[in-house]
């Protein structure tokens, strides 16, 4: 069922990405994660004050607005739509929290996140395949990536965790 269920968010945000054609050349289409899933993948995270969680494909930035708001944590949010990065510092404008946390409009592939403790994402099984080996040699070991709803192909998950009908995945990075 699980596997029927990836496929048919896969379908549905592949079918939402023509809704963004006039945006940038987007890898992944905006889509919100709940604000049960983003509290459930920051406590599987264990992030805690002092952490630095980036959130790669950001939106409206409530991971790292909770991340700061919730945990006590700073955080970065990377996005390529300078729409999703303009309503993400709104939000933390009112949320209060934007000297803990700043938004950046850049590509994944090209950003530089050796400085997270604590990765989040909720982008396709594609760009997670993609971005796994950047992860692995940017980040610090014991750095935790948690992805929403799409694994890391044979990378397998120490932690995996259902909320309704969404999954959060843990890794941590291991020793070089």
């Amino acid at each position: 069922m699980s596997t029927l269920k990836n496929w048919l968010v896969v379908f549905f945000l592949t079918a939402c990405a023509g809704a963004y054609a006039q945006q940038p050349n987007l890898d992944v289409p905006y889509v919100p994660t709940k604000q049960e899933v983003v509290e459930e993948m920051l406590k599987q995270a264990n992030v805690k004050p002092g952490d630095v969680v980036y959130d790669l494909g950001c939106g409206d930035g409530r991971i790292v607005i909770t991340a700061a708001q919730k945990f006590g944590a700073t955080g970065v949010g990377v996005d390529l739509n300078p729409q999703r990065i303009k309503e993400a510092n709104a939000n933390a404008a009112a949320a209060g929290v934007t000297d803990k946390v700043k938004f950046v409009e850049g590509d994944l592939f090209e950003f530089d996140f050796s400085e997270a403790d604590v990765v989040t994402m909720y982008l396709l099984p594609s760009v997670n395949l993609k971005l796994r080996p950047k992860l692995l040699s940017e980040l610090k070991p014991g750095s935790r990536i948690v992805s929403h709803d799409f694994d890391m192909g044979d990378w397998e998950a120490e932690k995996t965790v259902e909320v309704g009908n969404d999954t959060v995945y843990l890794w941590t990075v291991p020793a070089k």
